[in-house]
């Protein structure tokens, strides 16, 4: 359940706890949001400026230096296993399962077994985008290459818009995915208007389904949650859009854009002439469905990774590359989701504090900067179903209280919200 709500003032003092019900029933009279939602962290993430941040030099110094060391052969056997989990699956369901609506649920659970272990792949390629595959960048490129091509995700597209969420994490204006609107924006005002119209239940039912279902594609195609700095954007069109005043493709990158592409239409038209071969309901029951649960869970995955009522995000002098990565959420997955996802969700922040470290190592990595940094590590251990409807119904818009950006399911009005002045440079 939500955890309880706690009055708090402009500046994000904490006042004596309120029950949750009446969090979420209480509003200020003046337009001033009275109630705060926190997460099983507590808080711990806000007001930061109180804080006293390591450099980046500092937190690498405090993790064991073979973490850092890749291991090709190794990595090689992961994508080898979570490639051939997913290719069994395929195999299985096309010799065992019949095309035909009595065999519906059993093609449901195939979807999201075979999407679940697909996810696999799409992480090994997430990892080889970061450099932490491998030493050798052919073999490195090559892999990530083709099992993000077979994802339907543009490999150097992808590599670079997620090179920037990295460099940008938290960031209001200027971060990359996930990036949340601000209040008294349209953006917002629209959200709000919906959620007033539905009832938070139906509203947030329809918000997971869109954002799981529809999400990605539209990020890819639209830039959709990026930061308002690059404005909309498309990974198979460096040209596409481009509203923004910073480009998201700039240089060498509109080209490696292109070379992306290939793959994808590669597989797009290998996809139709299987269609054109076996039939649209083949490709829809053995392809379509595992690529919408591999789509589900890694939108969860990043949504989760950065995002909850009591985590903030920055912008200005008030962000900076620490302060951004310790805004990383580490998760409960449980061991079969960080065995087939190798602990993508559950060793996030040290990623974030290192990309190249290999997944192999991140366990250990995490363990060391939770214990020299325990005030500023992130852990919720919240079950991620309940975390997810909390982060769906609760994480509406930022407004900016002090130094910080923290999120409402409550209008704000001007006169209240610091950040109503911030012009995106």
């Amino acid at each position: 359940a939500v955890s309880p709500a706690r009055a708090s003032s402009r500046r994000g003092a904490p006042a004596p706890r309120a029950s949750a019900a009446s969090a979420a029933s209480v509003g200020a009279a003046d337009g001033a949001p009275s109630q705060k939602y926190y997460s099983g962290m507590e808080g711990k993430a806000l007001n930061a400026d109180q804080k006293q941040f390591p450099s980046m030099a500092e937190v690498l110094s405090k993790i064991p230096k073979h973490c850092f060391v890749k291991d090709t052969f190794r990595s090689m056997m992961y994508a080898i296993v979570s490639t051939a989990l997913t290719v069994g699956c395929g195999v299985l369901a096309y010799l065992y399962l019949p095309l035909q609506m009595a065999y519906l649920p059993a093609w449901i659970a195939y979807a999201f077994v075979a999407g679940t272990c697909s996810t696999g792949c799409w992480v090994v390629a997430h990892e080889c985008g970061h450099g932490a595959f491998s030493d050798n960048k052919t073999v490195q490129d090559t892999v990530g290459y083709i099992l993000h091509s077979l994802l339907l995700v543009p490999y150097f597209s992808w590599q670079r818009s997620h090179a920037v969420h990295h460099s940008r994490t938290n960031h209001v204006l200027e971060g990359e995915t996930h990036v949340p609107a601000r209040v008294n924006t349209k953006d917002s005002d629209i959200v709000f208007k919906l959620r007033d119209l539905l009832g938070e239940g139906p509203f947030t039912a329809l918000n997971l389904a869109g954002v799981f279902l529809l999400g990605w594609p539209i990020y890819l195609l639209t830039g959709a949650s990026g930061g308002p700095v690059r404005g909309a954007t498309n990974h198979f069109n460096p040209n596409a859009g481009a509203t923004g005043k910073h480009a998201l493709f700039p240089g060498k990158w509109a080209k490696k854009v292109w070379q992306s592409d290939i793959g994808c239409v590669a597989v797009v038209a290998s996809l139709i002439y299987w269609a054109m071969s076996a039939g649209p309901m083949t490709v829809a029951a053995l392809y379509l469905g595992p690529y919408l649960v591999c789509n589900f869970w890694l939108v969860l995955y990043t949504w989760l990774q950065h995002t909850d009522v009591d985590v903030p995000h920055f912008e200005g002098d008030d962000w900076n590359l620490v302060k951004g990565a310790f805004m990383t959420i580490d998760r409960p997955y449980g061991k079969v989701l960080d065995f087939l996802h190798h602990k993508i969700g559950s060793t996030h922040v040290a990623h974030h504090i290192n990309h190249t470290i290999p997944h192999y190592h991140a366990r250990e990595a995490t363990d060391a900067i939770a214990k020299a940094y325990p005030d500023l590590y992130l852990y919720d251990p919240t079950p991620i179903a309940t975390a997810t409807w909390r982060v769906g119904s609760k994480c509406i818009a930022v407004y900016k209280r002090g130094n910080e950006w923290v999120f409402t399911d409550q209008r704000v009005n001007k006169e209240h919200d610091d950040g109503a002045e911030v012009a995106v440079a």
